[in-house]
């Protein structure tokens, strides 16, 4: 065991993509294709592969919403006027892919998403690109999944009838 802590440092790309439709609506929208996680069902599963059939079931588009956040509520009375909702995206399947190799990566792992309407009422879907992430852990098989991770995100903003930014496509 090493003794002497390291520095890494990476880069993040955010990408900031519009939403088709009211604020409102787009929140409504990406719960219904991003489930929440049922924890308690998954937990009384009896091995992985019923592990991983149900996530396919329970996450149609790869993805599942871990935790939730309300965040204009939490700001209300400050002077932010902000509509935004913040989530943790993500299918713990998949993370388990790079977990097996690296435990750090659940630094990233589900995906910090917030889906926020900006002054002019414009609404937009935030999120830092997986594969830019990933490929930070040195890890071929990391990175992998993180160019996986990027194609599930553009599969879900294709449903939600937002553009694909060109990062995600590969």
């Amino acid at each position: 065991m090493s003794t002497v802590p390291r520095t890494i440092e990476h880069t993040s790309r955010r990408l900031l993509v519009p939403l088709p439709m009211p604020y409102d609506r787009a929140v409504k929208a990406y719960e219904k294709l991003v489930p929440l996680v049922d924890a308690a069902r998954f937990a009384q599963l009896a091995n992985w592969d019923a592990v991983l059939e149900l996530a396919d079931i329970n996450a149609p588009l790869g993805f599942m919403i871990y935790w939730r956040a309300d965040v204009t509520a939490t700001m209300a009375g400050s002077r932010s006027g902000w509509k935004s909702t913040e989530y943790l995206m993500g299918n713990h399947t998949i993370a388990e892919r790079m977990y097996r190799h690296d435990p750090s990566v659940m630094l990233h792992a589900p995906l910090r998403t917030v889906i926020y309407a900006d002054a002019d009422g414009d609404t937009y879907f935030a999120v830092d690109q997986p594969s830019a992430l990933f490929s930070s852990y040195d890890n071929p098989a990391i990175a992998e999944v993180g160019l996986h991770l990027d194609s599930l995100v553009a599969g879900l903003l294709t449903e939600l009838g937002a553009p694909v930014p060109a990062e995600l496509r590969h």
